[in-house]
């Protein structure tokens, strides 16, 4: 008995594995690979196009793939640096592309004309000028981060702007789980390790939609297709209350008490300013006041997109 017990603890012994509370969600193998030859594949192109516009010898690798917390990653990076803010389509969610500041200078100073060198030049903000020279190469980066990351799914992206101040960015949650490629760049002798990061969560839910479609066959899938558009369909006709409403204000408990039959209340909301159109809370467009015959109607100028 003793024998069995003491064998029973031999073949469950083994080293504990440390788990992070904070960051619960985990990057599968398949996932990891995935992530791996899209980035890869990025980084192997946007080198090849870098060469061509710099004048000089290229080269981005990617040297590893990983899931950190959104804090983690912000205080991983230098005080002061070029962080180029993107957006991906269609999740919407933002994507950020953090390039050391001589990197940056380095390249810029390729573009019109200069020898691939390192610059040590102190740290400051790019000027109109060099920001719109930088135009060109971050465009080419989106293109062909979309590129690489077709194995996935469809997902582009589109430069949005450029902070300085890691530390002072709140794309979201301190404890969101992003995940971070990172990479070296080497531009003639000078190497610079650069990050790309992303949201986990629309990743990975892409990643799974992909899982999802491999795994059926074409009966399975002519079937999704048909029960998705009829979801799509049923969807379309769920009645939603729309309201039209004027920008309000705040007042004390002591003057809302005060209120009586024929009180004024002065709104906060210019007289030149459309209403807003909402739904569930959620501004979704503004609209000028109007009649349409005998009924007050409102004319849609503009929608929350657009603004």
């Amino acid at each position: 008995m003793n024998g069995r017990a003491t064998q029973r603890r031999k073949r469950g012994s083994g080293v504990p594995e440390s788990y992070d509370f904070r960051q619960p969600m985990t990057l599968t193998r398949e996932h990891a690979r995935a992530l791996e030859v899209s980035l890869q594949t990025f980084a192997r192109q946007w080198g090849t196009l870098l060469s061509s516009r710099l004048g000089a010898l290229t080269t981005v690798s990617l040297e590893g793939v990983g899931l950190r917390t959104y804090d983690d990653y912000i205080q991983s990076l230098p005080p002061v640096t070029t962080a180029v803010v993107m957006v991906s389509e269609p999740t919407r969610s933002p994507v950020l592309l953090q390039i050391p500041t001589d990197a940056t200078m380095t390249m810029i100073d390729c573009l019109l004309g200069g020898p691939a060198s390192d610059l040590h030049m102190p740290f400051r903000e790019l000027t109109e000028i060099e920001w719109k020279l930088m135009g060109d190469m971050l465009d080419l980066a989106c293109s062909e981060l979309s590129y690489g990351m077709q194995s996935i799914g469809s997902v582009s992206y589109e430069v949005r702007s450029v902070k300085y101040n890691p530390g002072f960015m709140q794309l979201v949650n301190a404890g969101e789980p992003v995940i971070v490629g990172e990479f070296e760049m080497r531009v003639g002798p000078v190497t610079s390790p650069i990050t790309l990061m992303m949201i986990a969560e629309p990743v990975l839910t892409v990643m799974r939609g992909s899982d999802e479609v491999a795994g059926r066959s074409a009966e399975e899938q002519r079937e999704h297709d048909a029960q998705s558009r009829l979801l799509a369909a049923r969807l379309g006709e769920v009645p939603m209350p729309v309201a039209v409403r004027f920008a309000g204000r705040t007042m004390s408990a002591s003057n809302i008490s005060e209120l009586r039959v024929g009180s004024v209340l002065t709104l906060g909301h210019p007289a030149d300013r459309p209403l807003d159109v909402v739904v569930g809370d959620v501004t979704l467009a503004h609209a000028a006041i109007g009649a349409n015959g005998t009924r007050i109607a409102c004319l849609v100028v503009s929608t929350e997109e657009e603004s």
